[in-house]
Protein backbone atom coordinates (compact mmCIF):
# COMPACT_ATOMS: atom_id res chain seq x y z
CA UNK A 1 0.00 0.00 0.00
CA UNK A 2 2.91 2.34 0.54
CA UNK A 3 4.32 1.53 -2.47
CA UNK A 4 0.95 2.32 -4.00
CA UNK A 5 0.35 5.78 -2.26
CA UNK A 6 4.01 6.27 -2.91
CA UNK A 7 2.84 5.62 -7.18
CA UNK A 8 -0.34 7.95 -6.64
CA UNK A 9 1.80 10.89 -4.70
CA UNK A 10 4.28 10.87 -7.59
CA UNK A 11 1.34 10.54 -10.13
CA UNK A 12 -0.30 13.17 -8.30
CA UNK A 13 3.31 15.74 -8.21
CA UNK A 14 3.49 14.86 -11.91
CA UNK A 15 -0.09 16.42 -12.79
CA UNK A 16 0.62 19.11 -10.77
CA UNK A 17 3.88 19.80 -12.28
CA UNK A 18 2.48 19.16 -15.78
CA UNK A 19 -0.41 21.79 -14.68
CA UNK A 20 1.87 24.16 -13.35
CA UNK A 21 3.44 23.67 -16.77
CA UNK A 22 0.82 24.68 -18.61
CA UNK A 23 -0.32 27.60 -16.70
CA UNK A 24 2.92 28.62 -16.80
CA UNK A 25 2.81 28.35 -20.73
CA UNK A 26 -0.38 29.95 -20.84
CA UNK A 27 0.96 33.23 -18.64
CA UNK A 28 3.73 33.12 -21.31
CA UNK A 29 1.86 33.55 -24.23
CA UNK A 30 -0.47 35.55 -22.87
CA UNK A 31 2.30 38.05 -21.69
CA UNK A 32 4.29 37.72 -25.46
CA UNK A 33 0.29 38.48 -26.93
CA UNK A 34 0.40 41.96 -24.55
CA UNK A 35 3.70 42.85 -25.34
CA UNK A 36 2.72 42.11 -29.40
CA UNK A 37 -0.42 44.05 -28.82
CA UNK A 38 1.55 47.18 -26.94
CA UNK A 39 4.38 46.99 -29.41
CA UNK A 40 1.64 47.03 -32.68
CA UNK A 41 -0.28 49.81 -30.35
CA UNK A 42 2.68 51.75 -29.55
CA UNK A 43 3.58 51.38 -33.72
CA UNK A 44 0.35 52.65 -34.16
CA UNK A 45 0.56 55.75 -31.70
CA UNK A 46 4.29 56.43 -33.42
CA UNK A 47 2.63 56.88 -36.91
CA UNK A 48 -0.30 58.74 -35.27
CA UNK A 49 1.91 60.83 -33.84
CA UNK A 50 4.06 61.11 -36.84
CA UNK A 51 1.71 62.11 -39.30
CA UNK A 52 0.02 64.96 -37.22
CA UNK A 53 4.07 66.15 -36.25
CA UNK A 54 5.01 65.62 -39.66
CA UNK A 55 4.95 68.99 -41.91
CA UNK A 56 2.21 68.99 -44.38
CA UNK A 57 3.00 70.66 -48.18
CA UNK A 58 0.17 73.93 -47.81
CA UNK A 59 -1.05 74.86 -51.01
CA UNK A 60 0.39 77.89 -52.90
CA UNK A 61 -0.30 81.25 -51.29
CA UNK A 62 -2.12 79.65 -48.29
CA UNK A 63 -1.25 80.20 -44.64
CA UNK A 64 -1.07 77.26 -41.94
CA UNK A 65 -4.15 76.27 -40.49
CA UNK A 66 -4.38 76.89 -36.76
CA UNK A 67 -5.44 73.78 -34.42
CA UNK A 68 -9.17 73.66 -33.73
CA UNK A 69 -9.42 75.13 -37.13
CA UNK A 70 -11.50 73.48 -39.67
CA UNK A 71 -9.65 71.80 -42.53
CA UNK A 72 -7.75 73.57 -44.89
CA UNK A 73 -9.56 73.97 -48.44
CA UNK A 74 -6.62 72.66 -51.72
CA UNK A 75 -7.01 74.29 -54.87
CA UNK A 76 -8.83 72.02 -57.67
CA UNK A 77 -6.46 70.98 -60.66
CA UNK A 78 -9.45 70.12 -63.41
CA UNK A 79 -12.27 71.83 -64.28
CA UNK A 80 -15.53 70.09 -63.53
CA UNK A 81 -18.21 68.81 -65.35
CA UNK A 82 -20.85 71.45 -63.91
CA UNK A 83 -18.51 74.48 -65.05
CA UNK A 84 -17.67 72.69 -68.55
CA UNK A 85 -21.42 72.20 -68.97
CA UNK A 86 -22.42 75.87 -67.86
CA UNK A 87 -19.37 77.24 -70.48
CA UNK A 88 -21.59 75.47 -73.39
CA UNK A 89 -25.13 77.26 -71.75
CA UNK A 90 -23.16 80.39 -71.93
CA UNK A 91 -21.55 80.20 -75.41
CA UNK A 92 -24.71 78.17 -76.60
CA UNK A 93 -26.36 81.92 -75.23
CA UNK A 94 -24.10 84.08 -77.48
CA UNK A 95 -24.17 81.97 -80.24
CA UNK A 96 -28.23 82.07 -80.28
CA UNK A 97 -28.11 85.98 -80.36
CA UNK A 98 -25.58 85.85 -83.28
CA UNK A 99 -28.25 83.85 -85.25
CA UNK A 100 -31.58 85.11 -83.78
CA UNK A 101 -30.85 89.02 -83.04
CA UNK A 102 -34.47 88.97 -81.99
CA UNK A 103 -34.09 86.74 -79.06
CA UNK A 104 -32.49 89.27 -77.38
CA UNK A 105 -35.47 90.95 -76.21
CA UNK A 106 -36.75 87.91 -75.04
CA UNK A 107 -33.88 87.10 -73.11
CA UNK A 108 -32.27 89.66 -71.95
CA UNK A 109 -33.20 92.47 -69.20
CA UNK A 110 -35.03 95.49 -71.20
CA UNK A 111 -36.62 97.69 -68.06
CA UNK A 112 -38.98 99.11 -70.60
CA UNK A 113 -40.57 95.62 -71.19
CA UNK A 114 -39.62 93.76 -68.33
CA UNK A 115 -43.28 93.73 -66.60
CA UNK A 116 -44.55 91.79 -69.60
CA UNK A 117 -41.23 89.50 -69.96
CA UNK A 118 -40.53 88.87 -66.16
CA UNK A 119 -38.91 85.62 -66.88
CA UNK A 120 -36.14 88.06 -68.46
CA UNK A 121 -34.48 88.87 -64.89
CA UNK A 122 -33.87 84.97 -64.71
CA UNK A 123 -32.22 83.92 -67.71
CA UNK A 124 -30.76 87.41 -68.14
CA UNK A 125 -27.69 86.11 -66.49
CA UNK A 126 -26.92 83.69 -68.66
CA UNK A 127 -26.52 85.76 -72.09
CA UNK A 128 -23.33 87.05 -73.14
CA UNK A 129 -24.24 89.68 -75.88
CA UNK A 130 -20.61 90.11 -76.84
CA UNK A 131 -17.86 87.22 -77.88
CA UNK A 132 -15.12 89.39 -75.48
CA UNK A 133 -18.17 88.74 -72.18
CA UNK A 134 -18.55 85.28 -73.49
CA UNK A 135 -15.04 84.10 -73.06
CA UNK A 136 -14.20 86.10 -70.61
CA UNK A 137 -17.18 84.55 -68.20
CA UNK A 138 -16.33 80.95 -69.39
CA UNK A 139 -13.04 81.47 -68.31
CA UNK A 140 -13.76 83.23 -65.10
CA UNK A 141 -16.22 80.03 -65.07
CA UNK A 142 -13.89 77.47 -65.27
CA UNK A 143 -11.35 78.83 -62.87
CA UNK A 144 -13.28 80.06 -60.11
CA UNK A 145 -15.49 76.67 -60.02
CA UNK A 146 -12.88 74.16 -59.97
CA UNK A 147 -11.78 75.27 -56.21
CA UNK A 148 -15.35 76.37 -55.71
CA UNK A 149 -17.62 73.39 -56.84
CA UNK A 150 -15.57 70.71 -55.26
CA UNK A 151 -15.79 72.16 -51.75
CA UNK A 152 -19.47 73.16 -51.99
CA UNK A 153 -20.58 70.27 -54.00
CA UNK A 154 -22.72 70.40 -57.28
CA UNK A 155 -26.02 71.13 -55.66
CA UNK A 156 -24.50 74.05 -53.81
CA UNK A 157 -22.47 75.37 -56.46
CA UNK A 158 -25.75 75.79 -58.77
CA UNK A 159 -27.93 76.97 -56.14
CA UNK A 160 -25.59 79.62 -55.67
CA UNK A 161 -25.75 80.56 -58.92
CA UNK A 162 -29.07 80.53 -59.95
CA UNK A 163 -29.77 82.70 -56.67
CA UNK A 164 -26.89 85.33 -57.21
CA UNK A 165 -28.54 85.47 -60.92
CA UNK A 166 -32.11 85.98 -59.94
CA UNK A 167 -31.24 88.46 -57.31
CA UNK A 168 -28.77 90.58 -59.52
CA UNK A 169 -31.29 90.15 -62.29
CA UNK A 170 -33.97 92.18 -60.07
CA UNK A 171 -31.60 94.41 -58.93
CA UNK A 172 -30.30 95.65 -62.33
CA UNK A 173 -33.68 96.08 -63.31
CA UNK A 174 -34.55 98.50 -60.08
CA UNK A 175 -31.07 100.22 -60.61
CA UNK A 176 -32.01 101.04 -64.29
CA UNK A 177 -35.62 102.24 -63.37
CA UNK A 178 -34.16 104.20 -60.50
CA UNK A 179 -30.89 105.68 -62.94
CA UNK A 180 -33.75 107.11 -65.29
CA UNK A 181 -35.64 108.85 -62.90
CA UNK A 182 -33.23 110.52 -61.38
CA UNK A 183 -30.86 110.99 -64.89
CA UNK A 184 -34.32 111.05 -67.05
CA UNK A 185 -32.09 109.60 -69.70
CA UNK A 186 -34.67 106.91 -71.75
CA UNK A 187 -31.33 104.89 -72.67
CA UNK A 188 -31.21 103.41 -68.81
CA UNK A 189 -35.01 101.98 -70.28
CA UNK A 190 -34.15 100.79 -73.62
CA UNK A 191 -30.50 99.39 -73.04
CA UNK A 192 -30.47 95.55 -72.63
CA UNK A 193 -28.88 94.12 -69.52
CA UNK A 194 -27.23 90.51 -69.17
CA UNK A 195 -24.27 88.71 -68.35
CA UNK A 196 -22.82 86.23 -65.87
CA UNK A 197 -20.74 88.70 -64.30
CA UNK A 198 -22.83 88.97 -61.46
CA UNK A 199 -22.44 85.21 -60.37
CA UNK A 200 -18.15 86.12 -60.82
CA UNK A 201 -18.34 88.37 -58.71
CA UNK A 202 -19.76 86.55 -55.85
CA UNK A 203 -16.94 83.78 -56.90
CA UNK A 204 -14.81 86.23 -55.69
CA UNK A 205 -16.04 86.46 -52.08
CA UNK A 206 -16.60 82.89 -52.34
CA UNK A 207 -12.74 82.68 -52.81
CA UNK A 208 -12.33 85.14 -50.12
CA UNK A 209 -14.00 82.95 -47.93
CA UNK A 210 -12.42 80.04 -48.84
CA UNK A 211 -9.27 80.21 -50.23
CA UNK A 212 -8.15 84.30 -48.92
CA UNK A 213 -4.57 83.87 -49.47
CA UNK A 214 -4.56 82.42 -52.94
CA UNK A 215 -2.83 84.93 -54.83
CA UNK A 216 -4.73 85.14 -58.54
CA UNK A 217 -2.53 86.44 -61.65
CA UNK A 218 -3.77 90.05 -62.82
CA UNK A 219 -1.45 90.23 -65.95
CA UNK A 220 1.53 89.19 -66.67
CA UNK A 221 3.76 88.98 -63.32
CA UNK A 222 1.08 90.57 -61.18
CA UNK A 223 -0.74 88.76 -58.75
CA UNK A 224 -3.09 89.45 -56.08
CA UNK A 225 -4.66 87.48 -53.20
CA UNK A 226 -8.20 86.66 -53.25
CA UNK A 227 -9.10 88.19 -50.43
CA UNK A 228 -8.60 91.64 -52.10
CA UNK A 229 -10.20 90.84 -55.05
CA UNK A 230 -13.89 91.69 -54.40
CA UNK A 231 -12.49 95.39 -53.57
CA UNK A 232 -9.94 95.85 -56.64
CA UNK A 233 -12.84 95.06 -58.92
CA UNK A 234 -15.39 97.44 -57.04
CA UNK A 235 -12.70 99.93 -57.07
CA UNK A 236 -11.81 99.09 -60.67
CA UNK A 237 -15.20 99.06 -62.00
CA UNK A 238 -15.97 102.29 -60.31
CA UNK A 239 -13.65 104.16 -62.52
CA UNK A 240 -14.18 102.86 -65.77
CA UNK A 241 -18.06 103.71 -64.90
CA UNK A 242 -16.74 107.06 -65.17
CA UNK A 243 -14.31 106.50 -67.72
CA UNK A 244 -16.39 104.71 -69.96
CA UNK A 245 -19.92 105.37 -69.95
CA UNK A 246 -21.35 102.69 -71.33
CA UNK A 247 -20.22 100.69 -68.99
CA UNK A 248 -21.91 101.98 -66.15
CA UNK A 249 -24.65 99.65 -67.16
CA UNK A 250 -22.43 96.60 -65.82
CA UNK A 251 -21.53 98.15 -62.27
CA UNK A 252 -25.00 97.80 -60.66
CA UNK A 253 -25.30 93.98 -61.57
CA UNK A 254 -21.26 93.87 -60.06
CA UNK A 255 -22.15 95.37 -56.73
CA UNK A 256 -25.06 93.05 -56.82
CA UNK A 257 -23.18 90.00 -57.12
CA UNK A 258 -20.89 91.07 -54.37
CA UNK A 259 -23.39 92.02 -51.85
CA UNK A 260 -26.09 89.06 -52.52
CA UNK A 261 -23.09 86.20 -52.35
CA UNK A 262 -21.71 87.87 -49.09
CA UNK A 263 -25.48 88.16 -47.11
CA UNK A 264 -25.50 84.11 -48.54
CA UNK A 265 -22.29 83.02 -47.45
CA UNK A 266 -22.01 85.24 -44.05
CA UNK A 267 -25.59 84.07 -42.64
CA UNK A 268 -27.60 81.71 -44.49
CA UNK A 269 -25.09 78.90 -46.47
CA UNK A 270 -24.64 75.72 -44.70
CA UNK A 271 -20.46 76.00 -44.58
CA UNK A 272 -19.59 72.53 -45.87
CA UNK A 273 -16.44 73.01 -43.79
CA UNK A 274 -17.73 73.67 -40.08
CA UNK A 275 -21.47 72.59 -40.50
CA UNK A 276 -22.60 75.69 -39.02
CA UNK A 277 -25.16 77.91 -40.67
CA UNK A 278 -23.15 80.95 -42.32
CA UNK A 279 -19.84 82.09 -41.37
CA UNK A 280 -19.46 84.43 -38.60
CA UNK A 281 -16.01 84.28 -38.29
CA UNK A 282 -13.78 87.73 -37.83
CA UNK A 283 -12.03 87.08 -41.42
CA UNK A 284 -15.26 87.31 -43.48
CA UNK A 285 -17.16 89.95 -41.68
CA UNK A 286 -18.46 93.22 -43.86
CA UNK A 287 -15.23 95.15 -42.65
CA UNK A 288 -13.11 92.67 -43.93
CA UNK A 289 -13.70 93.19 -47.70
CA UNK A 290 -12.47 96.86 -47.36
CA UNK A 291 -8.82 97.81 -46.07
CA UNK A 292 -8.54 98.59 -42.46
CA UNK A 293 -8.64 102.37 -42.98
CA UNK A 294 -12.45 102.39 -43.84
CA UNK A 295 -13.26 100.75 -40.59
CA UNK A 296 -15.11 103.98 -39.81
CA UNK A 297 -17.64 103.71 -42.32
CA UNK A 298 -17.92 100.39 -43.13
CA UNK A 299 -18.04 99.05 -38.53
CA UNK A 300 -21.47 100.67 -38.39
CA UNK A 301 -22.35 99.19 -41.63
CA UNK A 302 -21.31 95.37 -40.17
CA UNK A 303 -23.42 96.33 -36.87
CA UNK A 304 -26.33 96.88 -39.07
CA UNK A 305 -25.95 93.58 -40.23
CA UNK A 306 -24.87 91.46 -36.93
CA UNK A 307 -28.38 93.21 -35.15
CA UNK A 308 -30.36 92.11 -38.06
CA UNK A 309 -28.98 88.52 -39.43
CA UNK A 310 -26.76 87.17 -36.73
CA UNK A 311 -29.20 86.09 -34.50
CA UNK A 312 -30.62 83.81 -36.58
CA UNK A 313 -27.56 82.42 -37.85
CA UNK A 314 -25.15 81.82 -35.05
CA UNK A 315 -26.02 78.49 -32.43
CA UNK A 316 -27.03 79.37 -29.24
CA UNK A 317 -24.20 77.45 -27.29
CA UNK A 318 -21.76 80.01 -29.39
CA UNK A 319 -23.53 83.08 -27.99
CA UNK A 320 -22.92 82.40 -24.21
CA UNK A 321 -22.93 85.78 -22.19
CA UNK A 322 -19.15 86.49 -21.29
CA UNK A 323 -19.28 90.40 -20.12
CA UNK A 324 -18.77 89.50 -16.88
CA UNK A 325 -15.35 88.88 -16.26
CA UNK A 326 -16.41 87.41 -12.71
CA UNK A 327 -19.21 84.80 -14.27
CA UNK A 328 -17.01 83.73 -17.29
CA UNK A 329 -14.24 82.52 -14.67
CA UNK A 330 -16.73 80.91 -12.23
CA UNK A 331 -17.92 79.16 -15.73
CA UNK A 332 -14.41 77.87 -16.77
CA UNK A 333 -13.83 76.95 -12.70
CA UNK A 334 -17.02 74.93 -12.91
CA UNK A 335 -15.94 73.01 -16.11
CA UNK A 336 -12.58 72.86 -15.15
CA UNK A 337 -14.20 70.90 -12.20
CA UNK A 338 -16.37 68.55 -13.86
CA UNK A 339 -13.39 67.87 -16.52
CA UNK A 340 -11.23 66.63 -13.58
CA UNK A 341 -13.68 64.20 -12.15
CA UNK A 342 -14.87 62.55 -15.56
CA UNK A 343 -10.84 62.03 -15.92
CA UNK A 344 -10.42 61.03 -12.65
CA UNK A 345 -13.40 58.22 -12.90
CA UNK A 346 -11.84 56.98 -15.96
CA UNK A 347 -8.80 56.63 -14.82
CA UNK A 348 -9.91 54.72 -11.72
CA UNK A 349 -12.24 52.32 -14.25
CA UNK A 350 -9.23 51.68 -16.11
CA UNK A 351 -6.82 50.13 -13.27
CA UNK A 352 -9.52 48.72 -12.06
CA UNK A 353 -10.08 46.76 -15.65
CA UNK A 354 -6.68 45.35 -15.17
CA UNK A 355 -6.70 43.61 -11.67
CA UNK A 356 -9.81 41.83 -12.05
CA UNK A 357 -8.78 40.36 -15.40
CA UNK A 358 -5.51 39.59 -13.59
CA UNK A 359 -7.91 37.85 -10.58
CA UNK A 360 -10.14 36.09 -13.09
CA UNK A 361 -6.95 34.14 -14.14
CA UNK A 362 -5.42 33.40 -11.11
CA UNK A 363 -8.72 31.56 -9.81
Amino acid sequence: MKEDGDVVTLELEKMEEDGVVEYLKKVGEHEVRSEEQQAAGGRVVMMESQALQDPVAEPHGAEPAAAGAPPAVVPGKEFTRTCKGLVVVLVGGYVLLQLLPSSLDYLAIIPAKTIPFVWTVFTAGYIEQVLPGAIGSSLGLLFCGKDIEPVWGRKEFLKFIILVNSICGVLAFCFAVALYYVTGKESFLVTPLSGFHGALAGFLVGLKQLLPNLELPMCFFWKIKAKWMPFFVLCFSTIMAFIVPDSINFLPTLLSGMYVSWIYLRYFQRNPLTGLKGDPSDDFSFPSLFPDAMRPVTDPVANLFDRMLCARSRPSELALPVSDPAKASRRRERGERVLEERLAADHAADTEAPAQGHSTAED
